[in-house]
């Protein structure tokens, strides 16, 4: 199956949705190839940056998954390759 190469990128404006992101960001463990997370104390938000090689189906998933996650923002990127 092809996969394709994409950056998630999120932003928690709400501590009480960090659980809920982790973990269905472990659901995906497989595919994630790195992960970065933040804490930005000064407007009391998270940021994290997952990057994934996953087939499109799953990326599509996932991204939507945590956008209907209340005070979670999220934008995904795909790479041309």
């Amino acid at each position: 199956m092809d996969t394709r190469l994409a950056i998630i990128a999120i932003i928690i404006e709400a501590s009480d949705s960090v659980e809920k992101v982790n973990t269905i960001l472990h659901s995906s463990a497989k595919y994630i190839i790195g992960r970065m997370g933040m804490p930005y104390p000064k407007k009391n938000v998270s940021i994290i940056t997952i990057v994934i090689d996953a087939p499109q189906d799953v990326i599509s998933s996932l991204s939507g998954k945590l956008g209907q996650i209340p005070s979670v923002s999220i934008k995904t990127t795909y790479s041309k390759v």
